[in-house]
């Protein structure tokens, strides 16, 4: 796994590349600043996001698809797919907005989709508004929120859902790839 903020990706290559990985071990490793979620973090267990900074420069070029692997808390653990052929995230002077569409794959219904348009949104930076108050002090992690979200793969124990996977909500772990188009 590359170091979080590194671009390892060149205009030759298309290689696979990790943007996130939550491993759920009971941690709130995703529960960080703004400042933090630009330039990305991981840790030795292998919980990781790559940065909000470079996956904004990655995705406007529009080369890449998204790739959700999710595995299922629920015995015995099945993994579950999600694909978006489109995913672009705004730079921070949008307030990294989301943009997603093109699901396909597995997971039951497209929950991130859900989240479409949603600016990010961390635990010192609130931009949705949510009645309830900020979405990422309540979920632990900081992530594009809508209702406080059907794809929570960067929250803790309790919070670590997709909504509709068929092996039960919650999650045991999560990686989100860029994938060539």
């Amino acid at each position: 796994m590359q170091s979080a903020g590194v671009n390892e990706c060149s205009v030759d290559s298309c290689e696979p590349l990790l943007i996130q990985q939550n491993t759920n071990n009971g941690s709130a490793f995703f529960n960080r600043s703004w400042a933090e979620f630009k330039v990305g973090f991981n840790d030795s267990r292998g919980n990781y996001w790559l940065g909000n900074d470079l996956l904004s420069q990655l995705t406007l070029t529009n080369r890449y698809k998204l790739k959700f692997d999710l595995q299922s808390r629920r015995y015995p653990r099945n993994w579950y797919y999600a694909w978006y052929s489109t995913f672009t995230v705004q730079p921070e002077s949008d307030i990294y907005r989301l943009h997603v569409s093109g699901y396909s794959g597995n997971a039951g219904y497209s929950a991130f989709n859900y989240q479409n348009g949603m600016k990010f949104t961390t635990v010192d930076r609130d931009n949705v508004q949510y009645s309830l108050g900020n979405c990422a002090v309540i979920r632990d992690g900081g992530f594009w929120y809508k209702d406080c979200c059907w794809c929570c793969v960067n929250s803790n124990y309790m919070s670590f859902t997709w909504h509709s996977l068929p092996g039960g909500h919650h999650l045991q772990s999560s990686r989100m790839w860029l994938l060539c188009k």
